[in-house]
């Protein structure tokens, strides 16, 4: 016998014209549109191109910005999409291209290696992580979606910041807090830039219990159609099992992983020639 469901709308509402909406949600979802295809922008632009009076656009945009949806720079004076605009789309990741095409391979490296396998963004010079495939060993590393972690003490986040533009590494570690959590963390600018040339020259990243004691791992970056490092993904494990001796056979599988990723999602996977990143310079 089947279990009837909960309707979506009223039995006898059956009216989806204009004249049935919330016309303030429109203009607050238009605006949120123009923020969210912007790099940063300013009040004036956003009310241009919303098309609305900037009044109304900044009681739009303040009451976003007290739920996180869109953040407000205070040196720049520019408006940028926020984090719980992403949260909230995390409800049709199920249905994207990425994580997809990714959560079959984060299967099979968690079958092949037996450690955890997970795949992460970069915002606002955090990681996110957006899925997991978890080992079944008792002892483990667990990140759920949604949890955020430091760039410079996390594999994905070297990882892909590795093979970001100069400029872009420059402005994610501009006034970045190397905050100290072991004895093996990055601590300063040098440090990491020295750590990021040595992961574009190989092609992929070592956390080195540099976040949590007794835990590392490996990771390697996702490009997209531009060959841009959008995202990455990782095993990890503890020390035990993910040890030192092994970090090249786990690179060389994480980073075929992350190719495979790549070229299923319609992206172009970086070009290392003679040890250096083809089109690539240094910062």
């Amino acid at each position: 016998m089947e279990t009837s469901r909960a309707r979506g709308r009223p039995r006898s509402f059956h009216d989806s014209g204009l004249g049935t909406r919330i016309r303030a949600l429109d203009r607050a979802i238009d605006v949120l549109r123009v923020v969210a295809g912007g790099d940063g922008m300013s009040l004036t632009e956003i009310s241009g191109a919303a098309g609305q009076p900037a009044a109304t656009v900044y009681r739009i945009l303040i009451t976003l910005e007290a739920h996180k949806i869109v953040t407000f720079d205070e040196g720049s004076q520019l408006w940028q999409i926020g984090i719980e605009a992403y949260r909230i789309g995390t409800g049709f990741l199920r249905r994207t291209k990425l994580v997809e095409q990714a959560r079959p391979v984060l299967q099979r490296i968690m079958h092949e290696t037996g450690e955890t396998a997970n795949m992460a963004i970069i915002d606002q010079g955090e990681v996110v992580f957006l899925t997991q495939v978890e080992t079944h060993e008792p002892i483990r590393a667990f990140f759920r979606p949604g949890t955020r972690g430091p760039i410079h003490a996390s594999g994905i986040g070297k990882a892909v910041l590795a093979f970001q533009r100069p400029e872009r590494i420059e402005a994610l570690l501009n006034g970045h807090r190397f905050e100290t959590f072991t004895d093996t963390t990055i601590t300063n600018r040098e440090k990491m830039l020295e750590a990021l040339a040595r992961i574009r020259a190989r092609g992929w990243a070592v956390d080195n219990e540099e976040r949590t004691r007794g835990m590392r791992c490996v990771a390697a970056p996702i490009f997209n159609e531009y060959g841009e490092a959008v995202a990455g993904i990782s095993l990890s494990g503890p020390s035990v099992r993910v040890t030192p001796d092994r970090d090249e056979a786990f690179g060389r599988t994480i980073r075929a992983a992350a190719d495979e990723i790549t070229l299923a999602t319609g992206g172009t996977p970086e070009k290392r020639i003679g040890g250096a990143t083809a089109g690539f310079s240094a910062p």
